[in-house]
């Protein structure tokens, strides 16, 4: 009898510890100390810390410097305890809109020491952001939560949470969570969506105001445009100064226009591609912070 209870308990004792892996940590075992930088599983109501998270130096991001000093001025205020606003960084792909966030939570965390950390939310767990934000609410640090290429398509009501959490609700955004988001589309939603609510609503001014009241949650518009020739090019200067590449200005830049027709434009993550291009080639490491 006593054998049979003790291979039943020893049993029980298995099963449990493999539920648990299948389930995987819980609130409790969220640890603010593992790393700057989590993302947010839904599921298992965890932050999964991010030890290597992938950025660059601030000094390398060239060709926005008017939204660059914004987006870090906001982010030092509201590390240093001051009121900020939540943030929509819109505007052409591949000019550093989701590079500029990590670079400046980065950089004001060297260079401040500030307790500040950063939390990206997946936009299909966008519906989860109340959870998320009462578990932000009670701990010390000061928390940006970041979701990268924010948008939303026809018939997607998901934008419905993310204007909730964005206003708080009853309780209010809490005073340590602070919103970051970048996208294509100033709107959020693509303008068919918003000409589809205006044909088919009764009354169609408050349709589309419906949608375009998203975007004004957020108290700061950061636009990238498409760079110029010249802010290609010093972005090809900046990174083969950073990189010390041994090579001539006037062959990098007729290689990175070269490089840049061959891709259909110019932009940050063209010059990006084509630097590590020549990294490869010279055989020249690429070290990350």
């Amino acid at each position: 009898m006593n054998d049979d209870l003790t291979h039943l308990l020893t049993e029980l004792r298995r099963l449990t510890d493999a539920v648990e892996r299948i389930a995987g940590p819980g609130p409790a075992h969220n640890d603010w100390s593992a790393a700057d930088c989590f993302v947010w599983s839904p599921a298992r109501a965890y932050l999964q810390p991010v030890v290597r998270p992938n950025r660059v130096d601030l000094s390398l991001i060239r060709g926005v410097d008017h939204v660059r000093d914004i987006l870090h001025d906001n982010t030092l205020r509201f590390s240093e305890g001051f009121a900020a606003n939540n943030v929509l960084l819109w505007g052409a792909r591949g000019m550093g809109k989701s590079a500029l966030v990590k670079a400046v939570h980065a950089d004001i965390r060297g260079s401040t020491g500030a307790a500040l950390k950063l939390v990206e939310v997946h936009r299909e767990d966008i519906a989860s952001l109340p959870a998320l934000l009462d578990l932000l609410k009670d701990t010390p640090h000061r928390v940006i939560v970041f979701c990268d290429d924010l948008s939303f398509d026809h018939d997607d009501t998901a934008y419905k949470s993310l204007k909730a959490a964005l206003d708080g609700g009853v309780e209010g955004r809490p005073d340590n969570v602070l919103f970051y988001a970048t996208s294509n589309r100033r709107h959020l939603l693509p303008r068919n969506m918003m000409e589809n609510e205006q044909s088919t609503a009764i009354n169609p001014s408050e349709a589309v105001e419906e949608k375009v009241s998203l975007s004004d949650r957020f108290g700061l518009w950061l636009g990238f445009h498409k760079c110029s020739q010249d802010d290609y090019l010093a972005m090809i200067d900046g990174y083969a100064a950073h990189f010390a590449l041994p090579l001539e200005p006037a062959v990098l830049h007729h290689e990175a226009l070269a490089w840049a027709t061959t891709r259909g434009g110019r932009s940050g993550r063209v010059a990006w591609q084509y630097i590590q291009d020549v990294l490869g080639r010279l055989r020249i490491p690429l070290t990350r912070d």
